[in-house]
């Protein structure tokens, strides 16, 4: 059961990203994921997540308006879209994966990929 995360990179304030998170040994189709991230020098905090049907999406207030969370359970694959991108947004961004409901609390996510680390600077 592997997660990876992917799509990270260094972009100017205002630009945008698409990561992806993709499974391997498992199906996605039952599982709700979320988005977290940390910055350096900062606890983990929760960013996104979205049911298993992707009937229903929740985000954090720093990023809802900017940040949209979606999923291909053909391809495996949960995106995260981040427009208008802040230097704030600046941290290693982890998918997580939890067969049950969606929350915005990483202690209840059981499954975790390795980060991507986005870079927002001028």
């Amino acid at each position: 059961v592997q997660l990876q995360a992917s799509g990270g990179g260094s972009v100017q304030p205002g630009e945008s990203l698409r990561l992806s998170c993709a499974a391997s040994g498992f199906t996605l189709d039952y599982f709700a994921i979320g988005w977290f991230r940390q910055a350096p020098g900062k606890e983990r905090e929760f960013v996104a997540a979205i049911t298993w049907s992707g009937g229903s999406t929740y985000y954090a207030d720093s990023v809802k308006g900017r940040f949209t969370i979606s999923r291909d359970n053909a391809k495996n694959t949960v995106f995260l879209q981040m427009n208008s991108l802040k230097t704030e947004d600046t941290a290693v961004y982890h998918c997580a994966a939890e067969k049950g409901w969606a929350t915005t609390r990483s202690e209840d996510y059981t499954y975790w990929g390795q980060g991507t680390l986005v870079t927002v600077s001028s």
